[in-house]
């Protein structure tokens, strides 16, 4: 369920190394999947994520990673997949891919924190209850304005780890902060 590398024909590992390759921002665990597959690639962009299948299409990068509703759209426009970075991670690693995070810093102190936590948590379990009372929220705000797409998009990831990230989850992200040190 995570990033996916793309390209508008077949490309062998050099063509990727060689680049240049989009990606979408310096600071994501795309590119720390990227890196962690494709160490050695001597050109890399960044652009917005909404950027790069057009990049990829009109042949101005050799490749791109695409993330969010990307992953379901880019075939439809003719793009191949590379590589699907997130099912290198889970089966090298055999964990879920941490994607982001919410995190509160520990001097706002605990009731607060556990507030948010809470919040957070009815939210997630509202949205899931109630779908179509939030699709005009999603909508302002997705890429691809395809209704199943975006419910796609939600039901790959708003998950059991969005609730309780879990030993698994922990486990997750405990092996990603060591890969990156």
């Amino acid at each position: 369920c995570g990033p996916i590398l793309i390209s508008s024909g077949p490309r062998i590992r050099k063509e990727i190394i060689d680049g240049p390759v989009a990606l979408p921002g310096q600071w994501t665990t795309a590119h720390l999947l990227f890196n962690l597959y494709y160490p050695d690639c001597r050109q890399k962009q960044f652009h917005l994520f909404s950027e790069i299948e057009r990049l990829v299409a009109e042949d101005k990068v050799v490749a791109g990673v695409i993330i969010h509703e990307n992953r379901f759209t880019y075939e439809a426009k003719g793009l191949l997949k590379v590589t699907d970075l997130g099912e290198a991670w889970e089966d090298e690693t055999h964990t879920p891919i941490p994607l982001g995070g919410i995190f509160a810093k520990t001097n706002l102190g605990p009731d607060l924190i556990d507030t948010l936590e809470r919040l957070i948590r009815e939210s997630i379990l509202y949205a899931r209850n109630h779908p179509r009372q939030v699709m005009e929220y999603i909508r302002t705000y997705a890429q691809e304005m395809n209704e199943s797409v975006m419910m796609s998009h939600i039901d790959l990831y708003v998950n059991e780890y969005s609730l309780d990230l879990g030993e698994k989850g922990r486990e997750a992200v405990a092996l990603l902060k060591k890969k990156i040190r």
